[in-house]
């Protein structure tokens, strides 16, 4: 096990570390010194799987902050040394996620035990990783907002699966109003703002709920809070978003930041959503290099032609041949359909699905979920034909 030792106090660090290092095994054992406030920007590679942590300060709310690490890192358990042995403090303890409080100097044996009952729940365990989805226009007006709402909508249409929509677009986006009335009541500026309250209740009370799986953050209301936002904080919200959704889909808008940047590092697909024209092809090819330059692999990149007429001047073939790729997923044009849903804040899928769109949209969220499309019911003319037969 990978396990990490935190105290203030430099003597004791160094004699935990060299009583967990003679234990039997090949644990790898690190020291940390300080508080836990400092391991909520660690890196996904460098999460323990045990942090030992020595007499926290409960009035300092350093048992909050291991709550909160919790809720980061959910496959991170928590063994507390301390000298108050109360029932109230234990309670605390537990509440915070603790899985073991030791006293403050423990035998070897009864750490290395308390770590083996730790290493067997562990290896029971498995941890939700939800996929994350980056949608990001080739030029405006491309209808990336469009396909990620209703995407997002179709995704969580079957009901086994969780979906979060997260509005990137922070100067002017509007996303939650494609699929929903509810004014929000909290923006992605204001959980930015108080990142240090973040946990999966915080992060789901500051969400519109669309449907019982299907919740969407908005963008900030004035575009001047989009400075609040920094690109630390949509890691700790993508992070979190992971453990508790299996898609998140993020609407990253037309701007390349230092924000969408980190958002679309995340991502393990980014659709470019471009329309068969001329400018969208010439900005879809200069959106490419730039993900070429931040070394993003092709398979992690699906254009989407929005609005595919088959009749257009320009064929599929000839963007084939200007993108240098044969994966190009099309979304057939159906204005009538896409501009009702938007005015009216319902999904396509949901006001109208019969449309072309919905069917598009239907079967990719099932090549994504991998649920097969839903059985329809035979016509009674079927049924009565078919109990003749018999």
């Amino acid at each position: 096990m990978k396990i990490a030792v935190l105290s203030r106090d430099d003597r004791h660090l160094i004699e935990l570390a060299r009583t967990l290092r003679n234990r039997p095994g090949a644990d790898e054992v690190d020291m940390i010194a300080g508080s836990p406030s400092r391991l909520t920007t660690l890196a996904d590679d460098a999460v323990p799987d045990v942090l030992v942590v020595d007499q926290p300060r409960v009035d300092d709310g350093e048992l909050d902050q291991l709550e909160r690490l919790g809720h980061l890192f959910p496959r991170m358990a928590f063994i507390v040394l301390s000298g108050d042995q109360s029932q109230e403090f234990l309670l605390r303890a537990m509440r915070a996620g603790v899985r073991e409080v030791l006293p403050s100097a423990p035998s070897a044996a009864a750490l290395a035990q308390a770590l083996d009952r730790i290493a067997e729940k562990l290896g029971n365990q498995g941890g939700a990783n939800g996929k994350v989805l980056a949608f990001i226009s080739c030029k405006g007006g491309s209808g990336s907002t469009f396909l990620a709402t209703n995407l997002a909508y179709a995704l969580s249409a079957g009901g086994s699966k969780r979906v979060a929509l997260i509005d990137m677009n922070l100067q002017f986006g509007d996303a939650s109003l494609f699929v929903s009335d509810i004014k929000p009541l909290a923006t992605l500026s204001d959980v930015a703002s108080q990142i240090h309250r973040l946990d999966p209740s915080f992060l789901a009370s500051s969400m519109v709920a669309v449907t019982p799986n299907y919740s969407v953050l908005a963008a900030p209301s004035d575009p001047a809070h989009a400075s609040d936002v920094k690109p630390e904080h949509i890691d700790a919200i993508v992070k979190l978003a992971r453990r508790q959704y299996d898609f998140i889909v993020l609407d990253v808008g037309r701007s390349l930041d230092p924000v969408s940047i980190r958002a679309l590092d995340h991502a393990d697909t980014i659709y470019p959503v471009l329309q068969m024209t001329l400018p969208y092809i010439r900005d879809g090819k200069r959106l490419l290099t730039v993900f070429r330059n931040l070394d993003y692999g092709k398979d992690k990149v699906e254009l989407i032609v929005n609005r595919h007429d088959k009749n257009s001047d320009i064929r599929l073939r000839d963007l084939e041949e200007a993108f240098d790729t044969t994966i190009l997923r099309t979304m057939p044009n159906h204005y009538d359909a896409a501009a009702k849903s938007v005015n009216q804040g319902v999904p396509v899928t949901r006001l109208m699905p019969d449309s072309p769109l919905s069917a598009a949209l239907q079967e990719m969220a099932r090549g994504l979920t991998g649920e097969a499309a839903p059985q329809e019911a035979a016509s009674l003319m079927t049924r009565l034909f078919k109990r003749r037969a018999a």
